[in-house]
């Protein structure tokens, strides 16, 4: 953890992507199973690390020649299915842009397509369904292509090596110091903390950024108030709540001294201009510590640093650790200073009442058929105007943004950088990047807003002012309340202690990754510790009892590793090698919208398949090579729903 940029870069370690299988090698492994033509493949393809791209490659090949359409078009057509029934490929004719230009009767179209495939060893024959080609894959084949990986690979099964060394940022979280950590900071932690880690997993060399708010006027109010307020025993103990309670304490002070003036003012017929004596000391502060005063800026420094030693421990319940903790304060005058200045030499900027502000609207660029008009797509119109700023010659939020964005492609080349940050920001991020890109930066287009809807009702037993740990240790002890609820498997949980506190959030992280980043919700603890419905709570359960089974057998990992899959027909096993399959799709998908609701969606519907197989592929009472076979399948599904929980920042639990 580096609390600067040069840290953090001295101590960052990047987790190279793990070698990937030859397409040699998974030629050889098809012809094992009969397949002795080589399986075409093409450079956007990835079939040796995900086995539905083995089907895509073949596919898109055969329908080619019969379509006389181009491989790729094809292939980036095949989409798989989030309802089994429905196929494990479908293809779209109209969804096709070629044929859509060319029009036709797209019905004809799918039944020519369908009766010209030939029959092979990987799909039965396409299923015609309007204008859709459905694939249904030949099970045999998918589940000695599907288990072995899994097995092999194990948390390296899904990804694809999409960053290949590629550097992001994801700077996510960032509270405020001395401020609640409120709502809209909980799902940026734990969004963020899935987007660095679906990133990391697919080959990113990844820069976990917490963008504190640690300046401005309020540290001035802080510091006055700890100097009347302060306790040196509570804030080593608990920084963050003792300097929030301090700087309620000075603000209600200053919010009363305010109130006298305005009153004396309105008394003599004067518009108020003094807002009393502790606001004069508390800008006082401020200005002395940014010019410097060295006993100000130790003050300020503890309190920093202090606060994220507690922000560290809190994170860490999460799986959520950080390789900087930046902040408004890390941001050079001089940046901010090159920023105005090209601003104002670019012609971007303006004078206005006293103020420097952008008029957006001034900066549509041309259409680029017609310069003489403005290009319909650029919406700079609606932007409106940004202060840069104010009169008194202070920078605004805005110009320091600039200054950051700036200072970190200077010190970290990113290929990419991402703000997990609520909608709330959305014109205000759409504003930084018009100006970065008017600024003429070449990696203006690097840069991204990952957005969010805010959640409501957000509160505790505790009260309505909300600290994530506030948070955590409520869901903590309810879990450890419905646990205490089944006596003798509570007996059996070695830490107690640990499971309660780990599937506590579990429950709020899912409940917050769910649905679609934009929906907001209704924070309900109640609701989030259920066991019952698509809980956090069923997800580990459901990772405990396949675990629990696998236990229970007592059969060596390497024994299931090499039991004959070819024993797996029944139509529950064949469903789940069917889901288990999509994974690498899941996490590709994923990473092409960065929402956690299609990793979600899919454990749910694979916990729910994995669990309805235990009625019917019994373990202990078969035979025991069908045993073996049917653990390699509920082991392929552990390392599954282990990888998943982890890629959303959760620990599997194995007792609960």
């Amino acid at each position: 953890m580096a609390t600067t940029d040069e840290a953090a870069l001295a101590q960052h370690i990047y987790k190279p992507f793990p070698e990937i299988p030859s397409i040699d090698a998974l030629n050889e492994r098809l012809t094992t199973l009969g397949i002795n033509d080589p399986l075409p493949v093409f450079p956007d393809a990835n079939p040796t690390l995900n086995p539905i791209d083995i089907y895509r490659c073949f596919i898109a090949h055969q329908l080619a020649p019969i379509t006389g359409l181009v491989i790729k078009e094809i292939y980036e057509n095949l989409n798989w299915t989030k309802a089994l029934e429905n196929g494990d490929l479908i293809l779209v004719v109209p969804s096709i842009v070629s044929i859509r230009k060319k029009g036709g009767n797209y019905n004809e179209l799918a039944k020519e397509w369908a009766a010209a495939f030939p029959e092979n060893p990987y799909t039965l024959a396409p299923v015609v369904d309007g204008s859709t080609l459905r694939f249904f894959f030949k099970t045999d084949v998918l589940t000695n292509l599907v288990l072995p990986s899994i097995l092999k690979y194990k948390e390296n099964y899904g990804p694809i090596n999409d960053g290949k060394g590629r550097r992001v940022i994801v700077e996510f979280s960032s509270p405020n110091i001395a401020k609640p950590f409120h709502a809209g900071h909980l799902r940026s932690t734990i969004i963020g903390g899935f987007v660095a880690n679906l990133h990391e997993i697919c080959g990113w060399d990844t820069i976990r950024m917490n963008y504190l708010g640690d300046w401005g006027k309020q540290f001035g109010i802080l510091s006055v108030g700890f100097k009347r307020f302060g306790s040196e025993e509570e804030l080593v103990k608990d920084p963050i709540h003792h300097l929030f309670n301090v700087y309620v304490k000075i603000n209600q002070i200053i919010s009363e001294e305010k109130e006298i003036e305005k009153k004396k003012a309105e008394e003599k017929g004067e518009k108020q201009t003094y807002n009393g004596p502790t606001d004069d000391e508390a800008r006082a502060f401020f200005a002395r510590m940014e010019a410097g005063d060295v006993e100000e800026l130790a003050l300020w420094k503890r309190f920093r640093e202090l606060s994220i030693e507690k922000y560290r421990d809190t994170y860490a319940r999460l799986n959520i650790s950080y390789d900087v903790y930046s902040g408004e304060s890390q941001v050079s005058k001089e940046a901010m200073d090159t920023a105005s200045e090209m601003m104002k030499t670019k012609g971007i900027s303006e004078e206005s009442d006293g103020a420097v502000i952008v008029d957006f609207a001034k900066h549509v660029r041309p259409d680029p058929k017609d310069s003489s008009k403005p290009d319909p797509k650029d919406n700079s119109k609606k932007l409106g105007k940004a202060i840069v700023r104010k009169r008194d010659g202070t920078s605004l939020y805005l110009t320091r943004d600039i200054g950051a964005a700036m200072e970190r492609y200077e010190k970290y080349n990113f290929d990419k950088m991402i703000y997990v940050v609520a909608s709330q920001q959305d014109l205000h991020l759409q504003q930084l990047f018009k100006i970065l890109s008017l600024l003429g930066f070449e990696w203006a287009d690097k840069v991204q807003h990952v957005n969010f809807g805010m959640v409501s009702g957000m509160s505790t037993r505790r009260g309505n002012v909300v600290f994530l740990d506030d948070i955590l240790q409520e869901a903590k002890e309810r879990m450890d309340g419905a646990m205490k609820s089944n006596a003798d498997k509570y007996a059996e949980v070695v830490d107690k202690d640990f499971v309660a506190d780990t599937v506590g959030r579990s429950s709020v992280m899912i409940k917050d990754m769910s649905a679609k980043r934009i929906r907001g919700y209704d924070f309900n603890l109640e609701a989030m510790t259920s066991f019952e419905g698509d809980t956090g709570p069923y997800l580990q359960y459901a990772h405990t009892r396949v675990c629990s089974i696998l236990r229970k057998a007592e059969v060596p990992l390497e024994q299931i590793e090499n039991a004959d899959i070819s024993l797996l027909t029944e139509a529950h096993a064949t469903k789940l090698v069917r889901c288990l399959a999509q994974y690498p799709d899941v996490v590709q998908q994923a990473l092409k919208t960065l929402e956690p609701s299609n990793v979600v969606t899919y454990l749910f519907q694979m916990t729910h398949i994995l669990s309805s197989s235990y009625s019917v592929l019994h373990v202990l009472s078969a035979d025991q090579e069908t045993r073996d076979a049917r653990l390699a399948l509920y082991e392929s599904a552990r390392i599954v729903l282990h990888s998943g929980m982890e890629l959303l920042g959760l620990t599997p639990v194995d007792r609960m």
